[in-house]
Protein backbone atom coordinates (compact mmCIF):
# COMPACT_ATOMS: atom_id res chain seq x y z
CA UNK A 1 0.00 0.00 0.00
CA UNK A 2 1.26 3.42 -1.08
CA UNK A 3 2.50 5.56 1.82
CA UNK A 4 -0.08 8.25 2.33
CA UNK A 5 1.94 11.47 0.96
CA UNK A 6 -0.68 14.37 3.16
CA UNK A 7 -1.87 15.41 6.43
CA UNK A 8 1.44 15.57 8.03
CA UNK A 9 0.68 18.83 10.01
CA UNK A 10 0.88 16.54 13.16
CA UNK A 11 3.74 15.87 13.00
CA UNK A 12 5.29 18.73 10.40
CA UNK A 13 5.62 21.91 11.86
CA UNK A 14 4.68 24.98 9.80
CA UNK A 15 8.16 26.66 8.11
CA UNK A 16 8.11 29.85 5.68
CA UNK A 17 10.90 29.93 3.33
CA UNK A 18 14.48 31.78 5.25
CA UNK A 19 13.93 35.06 5.39
CA UNK A 20 17.37 37.22 4.72
CA UNK A 21 18.45 39.05 7.32
CA UNK A 22 16.62 42.56 8.47
CA UNK A 23 20.53 43.87 8.26
CA UNK A 24 21.41 42.68 5.05
CA UNK A 25 18.09 43.00 3.23
CA UNK A 26 17.38 46.65 4.41
CA UNK A 27 20.32 47.62 2.05
CA UNK A 28 18.95 46.05 -1.31
CA UNK A 29 15.74 45.90 -3.14
CA UNK A 30 15.76 42.35 -3.97
CA UNK A 31 12.69 39.89 -2.53
CA UNK A 32 13.37 39.47 1.10
CA UNK A 33 12.28 35.58 1.27
CA UNK A 34 14.46 32.98 -0.14
CA UNK A 35 13.54 30.20 -2.67
CA UNK A 36 11.85 26.77 -0.86
CA UNK A 37 14.15 23.89 -1.61
CA UNK A 38 12.15 21.32 -3.80
CA UNK A 39 12.19 18.56 -0.76
CA UNK A 40 11.14 21.53 2.05
CA UNK A 41 7.79 22.52 -0.70
CA UNK A 42 7.40 18.93 -0.47
CA UNK A 43 7.69 18.90 2.85
CA UNK A 44 4.66 21.99 3.41
CA UNK A 45 2.81 20.89 0.80
CA UNK A 46 1.91 17.03 2.32
CA UNK A 47 0.66 19.64 5.68
CA UNK A 48 -2.36 20.07 3.81
CA UNK A 49 -5.60 17.46 5.53
CA UNK A 50 -6.93 17.58 2.27
CA UNK A 51 -10.23 19.28 3.74
CA UNK A 52 -13.57 18.19 2.28
CA UNK A 53 -14.66 21.84 1.83
CA UNK A 54 -11.67 23.69 1.66
CA UNK A 55 -11.81 26.85 2.97
CA UNK A 56 -8.91 27.77 1.53
CA UNK A 57 -10.44 27.66 -2.24
CA UNK A 58 -13.17 29.43 -1.22
CA UNK A 59 -11.73 32.42 0.18
CA UNK A 60 -9.18 32.67 -2.26
CA UNK A 61 -10.72 35.90 -5.07
CA UNK A 62 -9.83 33.29 -7.81
CA UNK A 63 -10.97 29.91 -6.24
CA UNK A 64 -7.87 28.35 -7.13
CA UNK A 65 -7.56 24.70 -6.86
CA UNK A 66 -5.21 25.25 -3.99
CA UNK A 67 -5.69 21.45 -2.14
CA UNK A 68 -4.99 19.35 -5.52
CA UNK A 69 -1.82 21.79 -6.19
CA UNK A 70 -0.51 21.04 -3.38
CA UNK A 71 -0.87 17.07 -3.02
CA UNK A 72 0.69 17.51 -6.60
CA UNK A 73 3.37 19.47 -5.45
CA UNK A 74 3.72 16.75 -2.28
CA UNK A 75 3.95 14.00 -4.73
CA UNK A 76 6.71 15.86 -6.55
CA UNK A 77 4.62 16.12 -9.94
CA UNK A 78 5.62 19.93 -10.28
CA UNK A 79 4.43 20.57 -13.98
CA UNK A 80 0.90 19.13 -13.04
CA UNK A 81 0.95 21.47 -10.17
CA UNK A 82 2.15 24.29 -12.20
CA UNK A 83 -0.88 23.57 -15.43
CA UNK A 84 -3.08 23.46 -12.65
CA UNK A 85 -2.33 26.05 -10.88
CA UNK A 86 -2.20 27.82 -14.18
CA UNK A 87 -5.59 26.68 -15.14
CA UNK A 88 -7.13 29.81 -12.77
CA UNK A 89 -4.39 32.04 -12.22
CA UNK A 90 -3.08 33.73 -14.91
CA UNK A 91 -0.41 35.15 -12.58
CA UNK A 92 0.25 32.30 -9.81
CA UNK A 93 4.24 33.61 -9.40
CA UNK A 94 2.92 37.31 -8.44
CA UNK A 95 -0.10 35.95 -6.30
CA UNK A 96 2.57 33.95 -4.14
CA UNK A 97 4.25 36.84 -3.83
CA UNK A 98 1.65 39.60 -2.84
CA UNK A 99 -1.27 38.38 -2.38
CA UNK A 100 -2.24 38.68 1.69
CA UNK A 101 -2.28 35.05 2.39
CA UNK A 102 -2.85 36.02 5.87
CA UNK A 103 -6.41 37.00 5.12
CA UNK A 104 -6.85 35.12 2.23
CA UNK A 105 -5.83 31.43 1.95
CA UNK A 106 -3.50 31.23 4.77
CA UNK A 107 -5.72 32.86 6.94
CA UNK A 108 -9.02 30.68 6.70
CA UNK A 109 -6.85 27.24 6.73
CA UNK A 110 -8.44 24.42 8.67
CA UNK A 111 -5.36 23.93 10.81
CA UNK A 112 -4.61 27.09 11.12
CA UNK A 113 -8.25 27.01 12.57
CA UNK A 114 -7.40 24.02 15.06
CA UNK A 115 -4.03 25.47 16.20
CA UNK A 116 -1.10 23.48 13.83
CA UNK A 117 0.09 26.65 11.75
CA UNK A 118 -1.41 27.19 8.69
CA UNK A 119 -0.18 25.30 5.14
CA UNK A 120 2.59 28.29 3.71
CA UNK A 121 0.16 28.53 0.28
CA UNK A 122 1.95 31.27 -1.16
CA UNK A 123 5.66 30.25 -0.36
CA UNK A 124 4.60 26.85 -2.72
CA UNK A 125 2.54 28.97 -5.42
CA UNK A 126 5.58 30.88 -5.54
CA UNK A 127 8.04 27.75 -5.59
CA UNK A 128 5.30 25.59 -8.70
CA UNK A 129 5.58 28.92 -10.91
CA UNK A 130 9.18 29.72 -10.44
CA UNK A 131 9.78 26.22 -11.36
CA UNK A 132 8.20 26.67 -14.18
CA UNK A 133 9.92 29.53 -15.65
CA UNK A 134 13.32 27.34 -14.94
CA UNK A 135 11.91 24.63 -16.67
CA UNK A 136 10.98 26.19 -19.15
CA UNK A 137 7.12 24.71 -19.09
CA UNK A 138 5.64 28.22 -19.36
CA UNK A 139 5.08 28.87 -22.81
CA UNK A 140 4.18 31.72 -25.56
CA UNK A 141 0.54 31.72 -26.69
CA UNK A 142 -0.64 29.58 -29.43
CA UNK A 143 -4.40 29.99 -30.14
CA UNK A 144 -5.99 27.25 -32.28
CA UNK A 145 -7.38 29.52 -35.08
CA UNK A 146 -7.24 32.87 -34.78
CA UNK A 147 -10.39 35.48 -35.11
CA UNK A 148 -10.58 38.58 -36.89
CA UNK A 149 -12.28 40.29 -34.03
CA UNK A 150 -10.22 42.72 -31.98
CA UNK A 151 -10.52 43.80 -28.16
CA UNK A 152 -9.06 47.17 -27.27
CA UNK A 153 -7.45 46.97 -23.35
CA UNK A 154 -7.43 50.23 -21.79
CA UNK A 155 -4.38 49.92 -18.63
CA UNK A 156 -2.31 47.29 -18.90
CA UNK A 157 -1.97 46.38 -15.05
CA UNK A 158 -3.33 42.60 -13.45
CA UNK A 159 -7.01 43.02 -14.87
CA UNK A 160 -6.19 44.37 -18.32
CA UNK A 161 -3.06 41.73 -18.52
CA UNK A 162 -5.14 38.79 -17.41
CA UNK A 163 -8.44 39.80 -19.84
CA UNK A 164 -5.59 40.29 -22.54
CA UNK A 165 -4.60 36.16 -21.90
CA UNK A 166 -7.97 34.92 -21.65
CA UNK A 167 -9.03 36.75 -25.41
CA UNK A 168 -5.51 36.03 -26.83
CA UNK A 169 -6.25 32.36 -26.13
CA UNK A 170 -9.38 32.57 -27.96
CA UNK A 171 -7.36 33.71 -30.67
CA UNK A 172 -8.63 37.34 -30.34
CA UNK A 173 -6.84 40.36 -31.69
CA UNK A 174 -5.76 42.26 -28.59
CA UNK A 175 -4.35 45.79 -28.76
CA UNK A 176 -3.10 46.99 -24.50
CA UNK A 177 -3.17 50.83 -24.39
CA UNK A 178 -1.00 52.13 -21.57
CA UNK A 179 0.10 55.65 -20.22
CA UNK A 180 3.31 53.92 -18.82
CA UNK A 181 6.36 53.44 -20.78
CA UNK A 182 6.01 50.02 -19.44
CA UNK A 183 3.55 47.53 -19.09
CA UNK A 184 1.98 46.10 -15.29
CA UNK A 185 0.77 48.94 -13.82
CA UNK A 186 0.88 48.89 -10.06
CA UNK A 187 2.81 45.90 -9.82
CA UNK A 188 5.69 47.39 -12.26
CA UNK A 189 5.86 50.95 -11.02
CA UNK A 190 4.23 50.83 -7.46
CA UNK A 191 4.88 47.11 -5.90
CA UNK A 192 8.84 47.56 -4.84
CA UNK A 193 11.11 45.04 -5.82
CA UNK A 194 11.71 43.76 -2.14
CA UNK A 195 8.03 42.52 -3.01
CA UNK A 196 7.91 41.72 -6.22
CA UNK A 197 11.34 41.44 -8.56
CA UNK A 198 10.42 43.73 -11.66
CA UNK A 199 11.60 40.24 -13.99
CA UNK A 200 8.31 38.27 -12.70
CA UNK A 201 6.16 41.03 -14.19
CA UNK A 202 8.16 41.62 -17.25
CA UNK A 203 8.49 37.73 -18.10
CA UNK A 204 4.72 38.10 -18.19
CA UNK A 205 4.48 40.62 -20.22
CA UNK A 206 6.78 39.32 -22.87
CA UNK A 207 4.71 36.28 -22.97
CA UNK A 208 1.74 38.24 -23.83
CA UNK A 209 3.64 39.86 -26.53
CA UNK A 210 5.48 36.40 -27.49
CA UNK A 211 1.77 35.34 -27.82
CA UNK A 212 0.47 38.20 -30.11
CA UNK A 213 -0.93 40.87 -27.82
CA UNK A 214 0.37 44.28 -29.15
CA UNK A 215 0.98 46.98 -26.29
CA UNK A 216 0.67 50.94 -27.33
CA UNK A 217 2.79 52.54 -24.23
CA UNK A 218 3.06 55.81 -23.79
CA UNK A 219 -0.32 56.63 -24.71
CA UNK A 220 -2.74 58.91 -22.85
CA UNK A 221 -6.58 57.65 -23.59
CA UNK A 222 -8.37 61.08 -23.74
CA UNK A 223 -4.87 63.26 -24.76
CA UNK A 224 -3.05 61.05 -27.61
CA UNK A 225 -5.72 58.96 -28.40
CA UNK A 226 -9.71 59.86 -27.86
CA UNK A 227 -12.12 57.16 -26.80
CA UNK A 228 -14.31 57.37 -29.54
CA UNK A 229 -11.01 56.40 -31.96
CA UNK A 230 -10.55 53.11 -29.49
CA UNK A 231 -13.94 52.39 -29.80
CA UNK A 232 -13.98 53.06 -33.83
CA UNK A 233 -10.84 50.92 -34.15
CA UNK A 234 -12.18 47.70 -32.07
CA UNK A 235 -14.99 45.33 -31.72
CA UNK A 236 -15.04 45.94 -27.91
CA UNK A 237 -13.22 47.68 -25.20
CA UNK A 238 -12.47 46.92 -21.84
CA UNK A 239 -11.44 49.69 -19.18
CA UNK A 240 -8.74 48.52 -16.78
CA UNK A 241 -6.98 52.21 -15.86
CA UNK A 242 -6.54 51.24 -12.09
CA UNK A 243 -6.96 54.23 -9.89
CA UNK A 244 -3.84 56.41 -9.79
CA UNK A 245 -5.93 60.07 -8.16
CA UNK A 246 -4.01 60.68 -4.34
CA UNK A 247 -6.59 61.05 -1.62
CA UNK A 248 -5.05 64.70 -0.36
CA UNK A 249 -4.27 66.05 3.00
CA UNK A 250 -6.09 69.27 4.30
CA UNK A 251 -4.43 70.23 6.78
CA UNK A 252 -2.63 73.53 7.37
CA UNK A 253 0.74 73.47 5.78
CA UNK A 254 0.16 70.54 3.21
CA UNK A 255 1.11 72.24 0.40
CA UNK A 256 4.31 72.57 1.86
CA UNK A 257 7.25 71.31 -0.43
CA UNK A 258 8.57 67.98 1.08
CA UNK A 259 5.02 66.57 1.28
CA UNK A 260 4.79 64.18 -1.38
CA UNK A 261 2.64 61.32 -3.01
CA UNK A 262 3.15 57.67 -2.53
CA UNK A 263 2.19 56.80 -6.50
CA UNK A 264 5.42 59.54 -7.22
CA UNK A 265 7.78 58.46 -4.67
CA UNK A 266 7.33 54.70 -5.54
CA UNK A 267 7.59 55.42 -9.27
CA UNK A 268 10.89 56.92 -8.76
CA UNK A 269 12.25 54.48 -6.87
CA UNK A 270 11.07 51.11 -9.15
CA UNK A 271 12.40 53.50 -12.48
CA UNK A 272 15.54 53.40 -10.73
CA UNK A 273 15.82 49.54 -10.30
CA UNK A 274 14.64 49.51 -14.25
CA UNK A 275 17.97 51.49 -14.71
CA UNK A 276 16.42 54.70 -15.37
CA UNK A 277 17.95 58.46 -14.97
CA UNK A 278 15.34 59.79 -13.15
CA UNK A 279 15.70 63.36 -12.06
CA UNK A 280 13.35 63.87 -9.19
CA UNK A 281 15.81 61.21 -7.47
CA UNK A 282 19.03 62.93 -8.22
CA UNK A 283 18.55 66.16 -7.00
CA UNK A 284 16.91 64.85 -3.60
CA UNK A 285 12.27 65.61 -4.10
CA UNK A 286 12.06 61.87 -3.94
CA UNK A 287 14.77 60.61 -2.46
CA UNK A 288 14.71 59.83 1.33
CA UNK A 289 18.35 59.24 2.27
CA UNK A 290 19.92 61.24 5.16
CA UNK A 291 16.23 62.87 6.01
CA UNK A 292 13.77 62.30 8.80
CA UNK A 293 10.78 60.96 7.04
CA UNK A 294 6.85 60.55 7.93
CA UNK A 295 4.22 58.25 6.28
CA UNK A 296 1.26 59.07 6.69
CA UNK A 297 -1.33 55.77 6.47
CA UNK A 298 -1.76 52.31 7.25
CA UNK A 299 -2.60 50.20 3.98
CA UNK A 300 -0.22 48.19 1.69
CA UNK A 301 1.02 51.18 0.05
CA UNK A 302 2.09 52.58 3.36
CA UNK A 303 3.82 49.68 4.47
CA UNK A 304 5.67 49.94 0.72
CA UNK A 305 7.04 53.56 1.65
CA UNK A 306 8.42 53.22 4.50
CA UNK A 307 10.64 50.09 3.67
CA UNK A 308 11.42 52.07 0.50
CA UNK A 309 12.66 54.46 2.78
CA UNK A 310 14.71 52.34 4.87
CA UNK A 311 16.63 51.35 1.63
CA UNK A 312 17.32 54.51 0.80
CA UNK A 313 19.04 55.62 3.88
CA UNK A 314 16.76 57.27 5.91
CA UNK A 315 17.88 58.74 8.77
CA UNK A 316 14.88 57.69 10.49
CA UNK A 317 11.00 56.26 9.19
CA UNK A 318 7.79 56.83 11.15
CA UNK A 319 4.79 55.76 10.15
CA UNK A 320 1.58 57.55 11.69
CA UNK A 321 -1.97 55.43 11.48
CA UNK A 322 -5.22 56.79 13.30
CA UNK A 323 -6.23 53.41 14.69
CA UNK A 324 -4.40 50.97 16.45
CA UNK A 325 -2.17 47.96 15.12
CA UNK A 326 -5.33 45.28 14.99
CA UNK A 327 -7.41 47.60 13.01
CA UNK A 328 -4.88 48.46 9.97
CA UNK A 329 -5.85 47.59 6.68
CA UNK A 330 -2.09 46.27 5.58
CA UNK A 331 -0.33 42.43 6.01
CA UNK A 332 0.51 42.33 9.35
CA UNK A 333 3.48 40.43 8.03
CA UNK A 334 4.55 43.27 6.00
CA UNK A 335 4.67 45.79 9.40
CA UNK A 336 6.45 42.60 10.99
CA UNK A 337 8.82 42.85 8.11
CA UNK A 338 9.29 46.85 8.27
CA UNK A 339 9.47 46.99 12.05
CA UNK A 340 11.99 44.00 11.68
CA UNK A 341 14.48 46.61 9.09
CA UNK A 342 13.78 49.60 11.54
CA UNK A 343 10.64 51.37 10.83
CA UNK A 344 8.73 53.02 13.82
CA UNK A 345 4.64 52.71 14.22
CA UNK A 346 3.40 55.48 15.65
CA UNK A 347 -0.30 54.14 16.75
CA UNK A 348 -3.60 56.13 17.03
CA UNK A 349 -2.16 59.46 15.16
CA UNK A 350 -2.84 61.66 12.91
CA UNK A 351 -1.26 64.93 10.98
CA UNK A 352 -2.97 68.19 12.04
CA UNK A 353 -0.55 70.35 10.17
CA UNK A 354 2.81 70.99 9.16
CA UNK A 355 5.27 73.66 9.52
CA UNK A 356 8.08 74.58 7.48
CA UNK A 357 8.49 75.14 3.49
CA UNK A 358 9.94 72.75 2.38
CA UNK A 359 8.49 70.80 5.70
CA UNK A 360 10.21 70.51 9.20
CA UNK A 361 7.73 69.72 11.31
CA UNK A 362 4.32 67.84 11.59
CA UNK A 363 1.83 68.65 13.84
CA UNK A 364 0.61 65.32 15.32
CA UNK A 365 -2.79 64.86 16.53
CA UNK A 366 -3.09 61.77 19.43
CA UNK A 367 -6.34 59.78 18.12
CA UNK A 368 -8.10 57.05 21.02
CA UNK A 369 -10.71 54.32 19.23
CA UNK A 370 -14.85 55.29 19.97
CA UNK A 371 -17.81 53.81 18.92
CA UNK A 372 -17.59 51.35 15.31
CA UNK A 373 -17.97 53.43 12.21
CA UNK A 374 -20.36 51.78 8.55
CA UNK A 375 -16.68 49.66 8.42
CA UNK A 376 -17.38 47.73 11.33
CA UNK A 377 -14.06 49.39 12.87
CA UNK A 378 -13.82 51.61 15.69
CA UNK A 379 -13.88 55.14 14.77
CA UNK A 380 -10.82 57.00 15.39
CA UNK A 381 -11.69 60.37 17.76
CA UNK A 382 -9.48 63.36 18.37
CA UNK A 383 -7.83 63.31 22.20
CA UNK A 384 -8.49 67.14 23.85
CA UNK A 385 -5.43 68.63 24.19
CA UNK A 386 -3.55 65.80 22.57
CA UNK A 387 -1.21 67.06 20.21
CA UNK A 388 2.70 67.24 19.61
CA UNK A 389 5.23 67.57 16.85
CA UNK A 390 7.87 65.13 15.17
CA UNK A 391 10.03 66.26 12.93
CA UNK A 392 10.16 65.70 9.40
CA UNK A 393 12.37 66.13 5.93
CA UNK A 394 10.07 64.26 4.03
CA UNK A 395 6.02 63.43 4.09
CA UNK A 396 4.98 60.82 2.04
CA UNK A 397 0.93 60.81 1.56
CA UNK A 398 -0.05 57.22 1.75
CA UNK A 399 -3.69 57.69 2.20
CA UNK A 400 -5.06 55.77 -0.82
CA UNK A 401 -5.93 56.53 -3.86
CA UNK A 402 -9.52 57.62 -6.02
CA UNK A 403 -10.73 57.13 -9.48
CA UNK A 404 -10.08 59.81 -11.81
CA UNK A 405 -12.87 61.39 -13.62
CA UNK A 406 -12.82 58.85 -16.64
CA UNK A 407 -16.26 59.87 -18.53
CA UNK A 408 -15.60 63.68 -18.45
CA UNK A 409 -11.84 63.32 -19.27
CA UNK A 410 -12.78 61.08 -22.01
CA UNK A 411 -15.90 63.02 -23.37
CA UNK A 412 -17.63 59.64 -22.87
CA UNK A 413 -21.15 61.13 -21.49
CA UNK A 414 -23.20 57.94 -21.50
CA UNK A 415 -20.47 55.98 -19.39
CA UNK A 416 -22.45 55.88 -16.10
CA UNK A 417 -20.08 56.34 -12.92
CA UNK A 418 -20.94 55.88 -9.09
CA UNK A 419 -21.63 58.15 -6.99
CA UNK A 420 -17.73 57.01 -6.04
CA UNK A 421 -16.52 57.95 -9.08
CA UNK A 422 -16.11 54.76 -10.01
CA UNK A 423 -16.89 53.17 -13.55
CA UNK A 424 -20.84 51.45 -13.26
CA UNK A 425 -20.29 47.79 -14.24
CA UNK A 426 -22.77 45.04 -14.17
CA UNK A 427 -21.60 42.23 -11.50
CA UNK A 428 -20.15 38.88 -13.22
CA UNK A 429 -20.29 40.16 -16.54
CA UNK A 430 -18.17 43.44 -15.94
CA UNK A 431 -20.35 45.00 -18.83
CA UNK A 432 -20.48 48.91 -18.61
CA UNK A 433 -23.46 51.39 -19.89
CA UNK A 434 -22.15 51.45 -23.37
CA UNK A 435 -22.55 48.52 -25.56
CA UNK A 436 -19.43 46.30 -26.15
CA UNK A 437 -17.14 48.50 -22.90
CA UNK A 438 -16.71 46.72 -20.54
CA UNK A 439 -14.72 47.80 -16.56
CA UNK A 440 -12.76 45.59 -14.41
CA UNK A 441 -10.33 46.11 -11.13
CA UNK A 442 -10.02 49.49 -9.40
CA UNK A 443 -11.91 51.45 -11.11
CA UNK A 444 -14.79 49.36 -10.91
CA UNK A 445 -14.03 48.41 -7.16
CA UNK A 446 -11.90 51.60 -5.85
CA UNK A 447 -8.34 50.81 -4.76
CA UNK A 448 -8.58 46.66 -4.15
CA UNK A 449 -5.59 43.58 -4.22
CA UNK A 450 -3.92 43.00 -7.66
CA UNK A 451 -5.51 38.99 -7.38
CA UNK A 452 -9.17 40.32 -7.42
CA UNK A 453 -8.23 42.54 -10.24
CA UNK A 454 -7.01 38.90 -12.13
CA UNK A 455 -10.25 37.69 -10.98
CA UNK A 456 -12.32 40.34 -12.82
CA UNK A 457 -10.19 40.34 -16.01
CA UNK A 458 -10.44 36.87 -16.47
CA UNK A 459 -14.70 37.22 -15.60
CA UNK A 460 -14.45 40.29 -18.47
CA UNK A 461 -12.35 38.23 -20.77
CA UNK A 462 -15.13 35.46 -20.84
CA UNK A 463 -17.88 38.39 -21.33
CA UNK A 464 -16.33 39.75 -23.80
CA UNK A 465 -15.63 36.64 -26.04
CA UNK A 466 -19.57 35.59 -25.48
CA UNK A 467 -20.18 39.42 -26.77
CA UNK A 468 -18.50 38.93 -29.96
CA UNK A 469 -19.66 35.24 -30.58
CA UNK A 470 -23.52 37.08 -30.16
CA UNK A 471 -22.55 39.93 -32.72
CA UNK A 472 -21.02 37.58 -35.13
CA UNK A 473 -24.53 35.16 -34.79
CA UNK A 474 -26.93 38.34 -35.40
CA UNK A 475 -24.72 39.01 -38.78
CA UNK A 476 -24.66 35.93 -40.04
CA UNK A 477 -28.39 35.74 -39.97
Amino acid sequence: MAKQPMLKFVHTAKEMPQKRDADVRSHDFNEIYREFADEKAKEQASRCSQCGVPYCHTHCPLHNNIPDWLRLTAEGRLQEAYELSQATNTFPEICGRICPQDRLCEGNCVIEQSGHGTVTIGAVEKYITDTAWDMGWVKPIKPATERAESVAIIGAGPGGLSAADVLRRAGVQVTVYDRYDRAGGLMTYGIPGFKLEKDVVMNRVKQLEEGGVEFVLNCNVGTDISFDAIRGKHDAVLIATGVYKTRELTDPGADAAGIVRAIDYLTVSNKLSFGDDVPEFEDGTLNAEGKRVVVIGGGDTAMDCVRTAIRQGATSVKCLYRRDRANMPGSQREVQNAEEEGVEFVWLSAPAGFSGDPVQKVLVQQMRLGAPDASGRQRPEKIEDGIYEEEADLVIKALGFEPEDLAGQWQADDLETTRWGTVKAEFGTHATSIPGVYAVGDIVRGASLVVWAIRDGREAGGSILRYLDNVAAVAAE
